[in-house]
């Protein structure tokens, strides 16, 4: 048992990671420890009870998101969801992955204080813990509001995914200076340890690559979008998210890749240790998650920042109806060094949709996918 590992609440997630290599043969890809750290019931980071989205460490929480940070970002999606709604003539908004609820309650304000009605607006929540979390919230809002833990069949609305695709597992690469290899966890001396084994596995992007280079691919993300595609059938979809077009992604000055862990607003690159305890995450590759809604018959519709896109939707005119504790909370959104620049929002659209989206009007970077 790892050091940092022992009498802590990750005890009986190790001891489940441990017993899942050994049912592998003794190697477990990186995706599938990944998946079973955040995600086994119960256990897994996502999976239990322990407190995770808040603003600052005294709260117990690991992390922010920009839901979180400010009800603007909310109500400023508002007006882009609207638009939709109202050019698919639909009444539904979905979501992913919604945290704590505080992006559905600031987008539901935001959309009844610019008069649109709605019908629904459907959670697609695969947590347990996450989900009662957002039922109490939420719980002005009466029916208006259901929960989903699967796809639902047919989708006719707007969906928004803030921090979704980041979540999800991704595999490690290693480039030996010669060939690409996959990279996976095994155990030794009942530790768990990096391992390489050979693979036809590489990344997307020609290179060059240096020697020792450490990078991830995003099957999983990728896949989510192409199931996207079979199950919207009217509408568009937009994911916020902190990642790179391709050339930028592999560059070389990202030669150890993006993973990263956080917990207690600390980042570490251990993902490894005390699994359930912290979040994982890796950065998106912009242009496969553009190509695989592409190649599933969606319409790329738009790739900008997020600063960018919460200036088009109009973020000005609630920011400066603002008291000076909001406005300074939402600037973070914006400002580049915060959140304005790091962040990206991607917009896809069903085929015959035809319409020029709000948050893209201004600064859509799409030709640099």
């Amino acid at each position: 048992m790892q050091a940092s590992e022992a009498g802590s609440v990750s005890a009986p997630l190790g001891e489940h990671i441990r017993a899942a290599i050994v049912a592998a043969g003794g190697w477990l890809p990186f995706d599938g420890y990944m998946a079973l750290a955040l995600y086994t019931p119960g256990l897994g980071y996502y999976a239990n009870a322990r407190p995770k989205l808040g603003r600052m460490p005294a709260d117990g929480s690991d992390f922010v998101t920009a839901p979180e940070l400010s009800s603007l970002f909310g109500r400023t999606l508002a007006a882009q969801a609207a638009q939709v709604l109202e050019i698919a003539e639909a009444d539904e908004v979905f979501e992913f992955g919604a945290g704590t609820g505080a992006l559905a309650e600031s987008l539901l304000d935001g959309l009844a204080a610019c008069g649109h009605p709605f019908a629904r607006y459907t959670i697609v929540e695969v947590s347990a813990d996450l989900r009662a979390r957002q039922q109490a919230r939420l719980a002005r809002f009466g029916d208006r509001v259901r929960w989903a833990d699967r796809w639902p069949e047919a989708m006719h609305g707007v969906v928004f995914g803030n921090e979704v695709l980041d979540a999800m597992p991704v595999q490690l690469l290693h480039f030996d200076g010669e060939n690409w290899q996959e990279r996976g966890v095994a155990l030794q001396d009942d530790r768990l340890v990096f391992a390489d084994r050979a693979s036809e596995l590489h990344p997307p992007h020609e290179g060059p690559f240096l020697p020792g280079t450490v990078t991830e691919i995003h099957r999983q993300a990728e896949a989510f979008v192409t199931s996207l595609a079979q199950h919207l059938k009217q509408g568009a979809a937009f994911f916020i998210d902190y990642g790179f077009p391709e050339a930028e992604y592999y560059h070389l000055q990202r030669h150890g890749g993006t993973l990263m862990c956080h917990r207690a607003h600390l980042a570490d690159t251990d993902p490894l240790a005390d699994p359930g305890e912290k979040d994982i995450t890796a950065h998106i590759n912009f242009t496969g998650i553009a190509l695989a809604g592409q190649d599933a018959g969606l319409d790329v519709i738009g790739y900008t920042s997020q600063a960018r896109f919460l200036v088009n939707c109009g973020i000005a005119p609630l920011l400066e109806a603002a008291d000076l504790r909001q406005r300074a909370m939402a600037q973070k959104l914006i400002t580049e060094h915060e959140m304005g620049e790091l962040f990206k929002v991607i917009g896809f659209a069903t085929t015959g949709l035809v319409f020029e989206p709000i948050g893209f009007t201004e600064g859509d970077r799409l030709h640099r996918l």
